[in-house]
């Protein structure tokens, strides 16, 4: 019977039970996509990566990426937990890491401590930013739990937008922050009318002081009743602020999964570049267990 090793992990924290949990499977190979979905629908967390042989050699691996009903193209809590537990596994990893996600090539950098031990990463999302529709407030309202006048339209209306995965970004008051809780049958209604939502829609909720921000990360649709740590939402929302202040970059502190209990931090830049606006995040990582499926 094939027995395949896999570790956990939390994400966007510098400890244990903070940040966002992440199932890693380091050698995937044989797995079925089925047998990938449904490991990933026991594991019953946001995301679990499957590490794969690179499709390029100069690359360091292909990784597949399931939360609880369907694979993801990209995401960005799994991408920097995968890139550590890589760098973590042998001395011989470098600490750049090229990781192939069905969006395209993700880039990892290593972050080490003072006895080179790898503590977290930064990463670099695979496309530039692109936008797409907007949701109407009394929408989005609806599916937060929150009242119209809670959404914040000033700066900009709520939007889809990706960075290699799509969220709608809203920004909200600060005190409705702590409120907003997800109301299942208004996103049912939402994703209905959003057709390019499918069955993910993801309602990412912040807000802003200056460069600090506070968020919520909602997507009931595909399990995740609330996320403790969204990194591509959050990439995603600083480029998001960078095109929107015409600035050249911008860098921002994002805290998230505070009234989860799973406080986390992640630290989210943009830029812009002839080819686009990209986004980069990163933050630290902490092992929790190891263990074995067989199958």
């Amino acid at each position: 019977m094939p027995v395949y090793p896999f570790v956990t992990l939390d994400v966007f924290t510098d400890h244990q039970f903070g940040g966002n949990l992440l199932a890693v499977f380091t050698d995937a190979r044989g797995l079925t996509d089925a047998q990938m979905q449904s490991l990933a629908a026991e594991m019953n967390l946001s995301e679990t990566t499957f590490v794969l042989p690179p499709e390029n050699p100069a690359h360091t691996a292909r990784v597949r990426i399931f939360n609880r009903t369907a694979e993801m193209p990209f995401a960005g809590h799994p991408s920097v937990g995968t890139g550590f537990i890589l760098a973590a596994a042998t001395r011989d990893v470098a600490d750049a890491l090229t990781l192939e996600v069905p969006a395209g090539l993700v880039q990892v950098e290593i972050t080490r401590d003072a006895a080179s031990t790898p503590i977290g990463g930064m990463i670099t999302a695979p496309r530039p930013l692109a936008l797409g529709p907007e949701l109407a407030t009394d929408v989005v309202a609806a599916c937060a739990n929150l009242e119209t006048a809670d959404i914040l339209v000033s700066n900009h209306p709520p939007v889809e937008a990706s960075v290699g995965v799509n969220f709608v970004l809203v920004e909200v008051k600060g005190e409705a922050l702590g409120r907003a809780s997800p109301d299942l049958a208004a996103f049912r209604k939402a994703a209905a009318a959003q057709r390019t939502a499918g069955n993910r829609l993801s309602l990412h909720l912040y807000a802003r002081d200056e460069n600090r921000i506070r968020a919520r990360m909602f997507a009931p649709l595909s399990g995740t009743w609330e996320d403790p740590a969204t990194g591509s939402a959050n990439a995603t929302l600083a480029a998001l602020l960078v095109s929107l202040s015409g600035a050249e970059d911008g860098n921002f502190t994002v805290s998230q999964g505070v009234e989860m209990g799973r406080p986390s931090v992640l630290h989210a830049s943009a830029w812009q570049s002839p080819g686009g606006l990209h986004a980069r995040i990163g933050g630290g990582c902490a092992l929790m267990f190891r263990g074995v499926v067989e199958l």
